[in-house]
């Protein structure tokens, strides 16, 4: 269990005297005699899923009736949340083994229950006598005032989901409104997949002189990707033009996407899907995002021409016969420049950043910001997916188990190379006075340790595992009443800064000084390095951020008045003259490869808006004392104990004691990109 690198473990073992409740009767109580997944008794094999599915389908069904004979009160709120509870317990789960479990049958047996209380949620959510029995709570004056405002916020988020699937039309309407949902996820799942296919291209078309660089079947050369670090100028035009080529069924697939998205909200009663989709969002309205988005590409445009002309002068060097800067050589030359300047090798640092020294470093900062500490469970035989997978108890120092890690980081055949945090079930106060813990998986994908090294990581990889390790963080310590509203359960563009806010700490020397350490010599990372690591970052970084505000934008354009006013292709090629400045090149198609489409839909923009409050948060409560305990203390009770059960914008002034306007956003992002920021810092 435990895998010694320099003295550190990979994860702490658990310690005696830890406060840990083993007497929680919970149903991933690993004291089953028969063991499943998660310690679910019904998952030991694939056919459980339908086991697991009829239970929870059983018991909602029973919710069903109870909260249409519950008279108004908090109790109608807290059976429509163990009605969440019943089927989220079952598709969460789902959704993370659809596309994690090693074996086929377990990930087909997911797909089909996730798919199965996908259908029953649709059908819930249009169930008039269901939405009656909430809708008489929330016209009793007298009963609302009453409650507090957690449970008054989840009552109208309920009633938020029954309006959004248009619970208020008449019947024809309403099947309309299924069927539109419906298609939407088939196109959805079709988009996703077109959006990953590799293109095809009769060999004798490129030179031969770089046809290596693609995959070869029979006369046909296979392009998978845009090859975006190959230093070969023409290699990387080549899988630009050919990888971005329009696919005409793609293409429909995409207009179909945009056309019933917007079809469905204004069946529902909404302008456009952008209005729909930014409801209880920080940023509220798409009028917003526009703002902040053009506000942000103004005070960028000095700055990313400039990273231009910088990058448009080493090509002229390397190649001074076609020195024009193109969409293809953006992610390159920005990365010769990166090494031109800083001498950025990852190699130079992965000897301080094996995983076991990274997992302490998190124990010690959490340990010290928020009084938790990390330690290895004892898993049961059917409870992990794969042998590698470690699971960590969350523990307070005085509040005992707050939940559990499962922590699946090392790569292996047919895993989905992304890192992603999973909520596998939510926590909420049970009936019975018990609180129902949450449970989570962390998946990287990570090198396994060799003979002669532990697992080393990449600064990139340090800083994903900081990263994801926010996430977790905030689902463990979002500790709702309800589960509806746990954890990582709120707007997109609020949940992103928990995790972005992991990564200043994952770049600040004070933080990395106390875990970095050479495999071999346990001698510490030099200072100087973190600096140069840091200040590289910055190198072009206005005109990374300008092609993420591109990106944005268009998702905005094309989910917001419709019928469009021009095609996909024609909006691109605009939006991208407008707000990145690299020229269009013709017959590409890059929004079909836009796969952020379907996940975020009209909410891109989530990552920018998320960056600039951790920025903020970073810039006035940690950056002068990381290990502040009364700062990190406040961090948990003004952003991550509410979960989605408050206002974004509400725990945002909590934490900074003020209201952040558009502007506030905008030169929070901008003042970042400043040479010497976290140098100042490390000096100061």
């Amino acid at each position: 269990m435990h895998c010694k690198v320099t003295g550190l473990q990979i994860f702490k073992s658990r310690c005696k005297g830890a406060e840990i409740e083993e007497g929680n009767s919970d149903v991933f109580s690993l004291c089953s005699a028969r063991q499943g997944l998660f310690g679910v008794p019904e998952l030991s094999c694939p056919e459980g899923f339908q086991e697991a599915q009829d239970k929870a389908l059983q018991e909602s069904e029973q919710l069903v009736q109870k909260a249409c004979s519950t008279p108004p009160g908090p109790e109608t709120v807290m059976i429509f949340d163990q009605l969440s509870d019943a089927l989220c317990r079952v598709a969460d789960l789902a959704d993370f083994v659809k596309i994690a479990h090693p074996d086929f049958a377990f990930r087909e047996a997911a797909e089909e229950a996730c798919r199965n209380i996908g259908t029953v949620v649709e059908k819930l959510n249009t169930d008039v006598e269901l939405c009656q029995s909430l809708r008489r709570l929330l016209a009793d004056e007298v009963v609302m005032s009453s409650l507090d405002p957690e449970t008054r916020r989840v009552a109208e988020l309920f009633m938020f989901d029954f309006e959004i699937s248009g619970i208020h039309l008449d019947e024809e309407k309403r099947r309309k409104a299924v069927n539109l949902n419906v298609r939407i996820l088939d196109l959805c799942n079709e988009f996703l997949t077109g959006a990953h296919l590799p293109n095809k291209i009769d060999k004798h078309v490129l030179p031969e002189h770089i046809r290596y660089n693609f995959t070869a079947e029979g006369n046909h050369l296979q392009v998978a990707g845009l090859h975006a670090d190959c230093p070969d100028d023409l290699v990387r035009e080549a899988a630009y033009k050919i990888f971005l080529y329009p696919n005409a069924e793609q293409l429909s697939r995409l207009e179909e996407l945009l056309a019933s998205r917007n079809s469905l909200a204004q069946l529902v009663g909404y302008d456009t899907f952008a209005h729909r989709a930014l409801q209880g969002t920080m940023a509220e309205t798409p009028e917003t995002v526009t703002r902040f988005l053009e506000k942000l590409s103004d005070k960028l445009s000095k700055r990313t021409q400039k990273d231009f002309e910088m990058m448009t002068q080493v090509k002229m060097k390397l190649n001074p016969q076609n020195s024009k800067l193109m969409p293809w050589d953006h992610p390159y030359y920005s990365g010769v420049l990166r090494a031109e300047r800083y001498n950025i090798d990852p190699g130079l640092y992965c000897p301080f950043f094996s995983l076991g020294a990274c997992m302490e470093g998190l124990n010690s900062l959490f340990s010290q910001l928020l009084g938790i500490s990390l330690y290895a469970e004892q898993t049961q035989r059917g409870e992990i997916w794969s042998e590698d997978v470690r699971k960590l108890a969350v523990v307070h120092e005085t509040e005992g188990l707050l939940g559990y890690i499962y922590c699946d980081f090392f790569q292996r055949p047919d895993k989905p190379h992304q890192d992603c945090h999973f909520t596998v079930r939510g926590g909420r106060l049970r009936e019975n006075g018990e609180y129902q813990l949450p449970v989570v998986v962390l998946m990287l994908s990570l090198p396994h340790s060799t003979r002669g090294a532990p697992t080393l990581l990449s600064p990139g990889m340090m800083e994903n595992l900081f990263h994801e390790m926010g996430h977790a963080m905030h689902s463990m310590l979002g500790r709702t009443r309800y589960q509806h509203v746990t954890g990582t359960r709120c707007p997109t563009d609020f949940a992103e800064v928990p995790s972005i806010l992991m990564e200043y700490f994952a770049n600040d020397y004070r933080v990395v000084n106390q875990f970095a350490r050479h495999y071999k010599t346990g001698q510490p990372l030099p200072k100087n390095m973190v600096s140069r690591l840091c200040e590289s970052k910055k190198v072009c970084a206005a005109a990374d951020m300008q092609l993420q505000v591109f990106y944005a934008a268009l998702d905005q354009v094309y989910h917001g008045k419709h019928p469009l006013k021009k095609s996909t292709t024609e909006i691109l090629k605009e939006t991208q003259e407008k707000f990145y400045g690299l020229p269009y090149v013709p017959n590409t198609a890059w929004q079909l490869r836009f796969s952020h489409l379907v996940g975020y839909g009209a909410k891109y923009y989530s990552y920018l808006m998320s960056r600039a409050v951790a920025s903020m948060v970073w810039k006035q409560c940690f950056a002068q004392d990381p290990f502040d305990r009364a700062m990190g203390e406040r961090y948990r009770r003004e952003m991550l104990a509410h979960g989605g059960g408050k206002e974004p914008i509400l725990m945002v002034q909590g934490m900074l004691q003020k209201s952040p306007s558009v502007e506030d956003f905008v030169d929070a992002l901008v003042s970042d990109l400043d040479q010497d920021f976290e140098t100042f810092i490390m000096d100061s």
